[in-house]
């Protein structure tokens, strides 16, 4: 049986590292530094599950775990034409589709764009795209 009060640092450090939780940095401190994203809303651009919407709760690397997530199916600025523009301007609701909010949800992320007040009104208050 494993005597937990017996274990090194170094012993720690190693069973932090295949849990992966990264509490620790590489001279043995603890970690600290939160992203300044966290908490957030904000927009994520992935590798390949299109563009989300929703509350930053985590990241590590490239991957990012979104609270209250909505996928934005199709998007068009309400200003101007990109998505820099969405986090800044929101949606066109009438010709956006935006996907019914989901808990959470795990990505890999490209982009992160912070929201501004009018994006995370125009998202969060758009309909839910139906199936045609």
């Amino acid at each position: 049986m494993l005597d937990l009060d017996s274990l090194t640092f170094g012993q720690l450090k190693e069973i932090n590292a295949i849990f992966g939780s990264g509490n620790f940095n590489n001279n043995g401190s603890a970690n600290t530094k939160i992203h300044p994203m966290i908490g957030k809303k904000v927009i994520i651009r992935t590798y390949s599950a299109g563009v989300w919407f929703g509350e930053l709760v985590q990241k590590e690397k490239n991957e990012v775990i979104l609270k209250n997530a909505r996928r934005m199916f199709q998007w068009f600025c309400k200003e101007s034409i990109s998505l820099s523009a969405v986090a800044v301007y929101g949606i066109n609701q009438d010709k956006s589709k935006i996907c019914v909010p989901v808990d959470t949800v795990w990505l890999e992320a490209i982009e992160l764009l912070p929201c501004s007040e009018i994006s995370i009104e125009s998202i969060e208050n758009a309909k839910i795209v139906q199936q045609d």
